[in-house]
């Protein structure tokens, strides 16, 4: 990957993709040398510091604030700006479930004001990072998605804040480019995991790599019918970067492997087979969807064409990023 110089903002820097993305960053020679500089917004910016330890007088500044906070956000960012990365997003299910309203506030405000602060300058890129929630649910089974074809998404459900936030937050990245020329490119994300996951994660695949990792069974919650569609997290940060340089404004990419593309259960299956080498089972204890907070079951098989048409390939399958989480988590039990 070559990177471009200049000053780049990343938002969310101390999540799973925002912190990844900007080491990738760090880690190269334009930033060591002081042409590529960042500024990372955080909520909390001691947690910011634990991760990127001695690296702020070298090019990184961290600046605390809200993304929905736009007088802040504004007053704190002094440098010109000429790549942006939108990262900063609420994941957990369970928050959706709770506390929507301030999950759907979170991606709406805090994309535009991102919008806006784009408008102040002159950006050479920017990546809003989607999700591929945004689809809802489809009906048609064993066709590719393009980027073009959305499904449905139930406005009466408090679990629809995040792929109704997210199609929203898009809508405005599209009307920002279409009336004020941000050149705003449109990641829509597959599950991603892999190399950086944090050991708190509890989302699915997280379940799945602890119960390998500790000898337990894995236990669905659903019929695990829905359809999945996977990236490992390090072909995910060069697709980001591919997007920023090399996408169309405006427009939106799907980022998938789709030799990764299977149901949930399949998926259980291969843990317990192939990490935890058939020493663990996969058993069911079904709970409401209310309770878990998970999407709705979809078919949704994501084609990952447009992207790959930039440049772009994906390098590992579901196996390798398994086994990159059991490396995160030996590497996190050791530490304690």
């Amino acid at each position: 990957m070559t990177f471009h110089e200049g000053n780049y903002l990343i938002t969310g820097i101390t999540g799973f993709l925002g912190s990844m993305t900007a080491q990738k960053l760090i880690c190269s020679e334009k930033f060591k040398k002081g042409t590529i500089k960042i500024a990372g917004i955080t909520r909390d910016v001691h947690k910011a510091r634990q991760i990127f330890k001695n690296t702020e007088d070298s090019g990184l500044l961290l600046l605390e604030s809200d993304v929905r906070d736009k007088a802040n956000l504004f007053s704190e960012i002094e440098m010109p700006i000429d790549y942006m990365i939108h990262c900063a997003s609420i994941t957990q299910s369970a928050e959706m479930v709770g506390h929507p309203v301030e999950v759907a506030d979170s991606m709406i405000q805090g994309t535009c004001n991102l919008l806006e602060l784009a408008t102040k300058g002159q950006l050479k890129g920017m990546v809003y990072l989607s999700s591929m929630e945004v689809y809802g649910t489809v009906k048609d089974i064993g066709r590719m998605r393009t980027e073009e074809e959305l499904g449905d998404v139930g406005l009466f459900s408090s679990r629809s804040c995040y792929p109704l936030g997210k199609r929203i937050a898009e809508h405005y990245c599209y009307l920002y480019q279409q009336e004020y020329g941000i050149p705003v490119k449109i990641a829509r994300l597959a599950q991603t995991f892999g190399k950086g996951v944090r050991p708190d994660d509890n989302r699915v695949y997280m379940q799945f790599a602890r119960a390998a990792y500790e000898g337990r069974d894995i236990i669905l919650k659903t019929k695990g019918d829905s359809m999945g569609n996977y990236c490992a997290s390090d072909d995910a940060v060069d697709a980001i970067f591919t997007i920023l340089y090399h996408g169309k404004a405006g427009e939106a990419y799907n980022v998938v492997n789709e030799a990764n593309t299977m149901r949930i259960r399949d998926m259980a299956r291969l843990v317990a087979e192939q990490i935890a080498g058939g020493k663990i089972k996969v058993k069911m204890e079904l709970e409401a969807p209310g309770i878990t907070g998970y999407a709705p079951d979809t078919s949704l098989k994501l084609s990952a064409e447009k992207l790959r048409k930039l440049g772009w390939n994906p390098s590992k399958k579901l196996t390798e990023m398994y086994r990159d989480v059991i490396q995160e988590l030996k590497i996190f039990d050791l530490q304690k």
